[in-house]
């Protein structure tokens, strides 16, 4: 059995993934806001909130990279 850790999915990796998911749900979170915000007030929401937004995108799209950078198989 191969006990040494993968280096595709050990250190820098897992916090590719970590800074991936963190930016996915800061955007989720803007997001979320943003339509509260249109929902209980009468003022629109700030510029700051939907440039905050799009770190929802990038996060999804670091993900992928993530995936696809783990998903290769050493040769």
């Amino acid at each position: 059995m191969d006990t040494q850790p993968n280096p595709s999915t050990s250190g820098t990796g897992n916090g590719l993934f970590r800074v991936a998911m963190g930016l996915f749900f800061i955007g989720l979170l803007a997001l979320v806001a943003i339509f509260a915000i249109n929902i209980f007030s009468d003022t629109p929401p700030g510029l700051a909130l939907y440039l905050i937004s799009l770190a929802c995108p990038v996060g999804f799209l670091l993900a992928i990279v993530y995936t696809l950078r783990a998903g290769r198989r050493a040769r």
